[in-house]
């Protein structure tokens, strides 16, 4: 997002009870367009030429730019996905519901399916609403391979850990609003996954 979390989603919170030191380390895991433009000669003005651009058009990005524009599409798709992808797996208790390695790869892929494996084998699941406001910090396409980097305020004030049997709340785990940053990474097959992520509980947003 969902070390830390991915981004998706949480770092260990304050513990209230024995039982809830259980979950403290992993229950909360889940978690300039530059354009171109030429001008024409003075003097007779040419005829356009099929497909070129006419004073009324605006002006097309360059392919650098452009190029970056998809990245940024890309990775914001795919932090959204790792989040829904995150939430779904966590409520079903699914550590391999196929929607994460959709959106996610390692390490962050394997850190995410333990601790929904390790809730469940505590008799957790996750339950509510994880609310997200993701924005992209910097691009590096040059960079090998490819990332963005991703900053959220994620919200998880109603985002719960319950216990199955009786979705009564497990104890020190209470959501808060906090910073959260992400790595998305272009693979050789083309695909942006989520690899990478970090909850910044400390810092409040």
């Amino acid at each position: 997002m969902p070390g830390g979390r991915h981004a998706g989603p949480g770092s260990p919170p304050r513990r209230h009870d024995v039982r809830g030191r259980r979950f403290g380390r992993w229950a909360t895991c889940l978690l300039a367009i530059a354009a171109l433009g030429a001008a024409p000669a003075c003097g007779v003005e040419p005829e356009p030429t099929p497909g070129a651009a006419t004073a009324g058009d605006p002006p097309a990005p360059t392919r650098p730019a452009a190029d970056e524009q998809a990245a940024r599409r890309a990775a914001l798709e795919a932090y959204a996905g790792y989040l829904a992808a995150s939430r779904a797996a966590s409520g079903r208790g699914d550590p391999h519901h196929p929607e994460l390695s959709r959106f996610l790869a390692d390490p962050l892929l394997t850190r995410v399916r333990l601790t929904i494996r390790k809730a469940k084998e505590h008799g957790a699941m996750r339950t509510g609403t994880l609310v997200s406001d993701p924005t992209v910090t910097s691009v590096s396409l040059e960079s090998s391979p490819p990332t963005v980097e991703i900053q959220d305020c994620l919200d998880g004030t109603g985002y719960r850990l319950v216990y199955a049997r009786d979705k009564r709340v497990v104890p020190g785990t209470g959501g808060t609003r906090h910073l959260a940053t992400a790595t998305a990474t272009r693979f050789p097959d083309g695909r942006w996954l989520i690899n990478a992520g970090v909850s910044h509980e400390d810092l409040p947003c």
